[in-house]
């Protein structure tokens, strides 16, 4: 069962609320449970939100006004309790190329496929990196939604649109082995987090 703890934090000025970086590891414990690892906001019609649906679908959703900015819907379920995964969503809606916008990477690999896909509109910005409350491992719009899952290695980047291969890397030895690198080296900008969630 998933316990009531939480983070969250109501973020400042961005960089450049166009360009955002979101990275974390997470290993799922209960897979037909409806969870939100991530997600930012100030009411249900202007929200945005990293989600898990109850048969195992992946979820990059933002709302502004009651209408859908960027929806994405992954065709790949994930129902796996004993694996992590790693998670990226990498977005420049400066980008010409509607595709080009926001970039989702699981396991080092971009997705190409999904079920729902509207992108965002060019240069969009919504309630990712915006001067709003950002929670983590809660549904921040309820009281009662909480995570049930392992966390590590959350990184929020503000104004650099980087990619999976910036936060992992393939053994070198097991090519299928996806792993974690060094990320001290990356641009944070102004609303950059780091957290390895080592210490409890």
């Amino acid at each position: 069962e998933p316990d009531s703890a939480y983070m969250s934090r109501t973020l400042g000025t961005a960089t450049n609320a166009k360009k955002f970086t979101i990275s974390f590891w997470i290993k799922r414990c209960n897979v037909g449970n409806y969870e939100v690892p991530f997600e930012c906001g100030t009411d249900g019609n202007n929200f945005g939100k990293f989600y898990f649906h109850e048969g195992g679908t992946l979820r990059f959703y933002q709302a502004s006004s009651g209408s859908a900015q960027c929806s994405l819907t992954t065709n790949q379920l994930f129902r796996d309790p004993t694996a992590w995964m790693h998670i990226v969503m990498a977005v420049d809606t400066t980008q010409g190329t509607a595709g080009n916008r926001n970039k989702l990477y699981i396991n080092g690999t971009q997705v190409t496929s999904f079920s729902t896909q509207t992108n965002f509109g060019e240069n969009d910005t919504g309630s990712f990196n915006g001067a709003v409350l950002h929670t983590i491992g809660r549904d921040g719009t309820g009281t009662t939604d909480y995570l049930d899952a392992y966390l590590a290695e959350f990184v929020f980047i503000d104004g650099t649109q980087y990619a999976a291969s910036d936060f992992g890397e393939f053994d070198e030895d097991s090519p299928r082995i996806w792993k974690p690198k060094d990320v001290s080296g990356l641009t944070f900008g102004n609303n950059g987090a780091y957290l390895d969630f080592e210490d409890s």
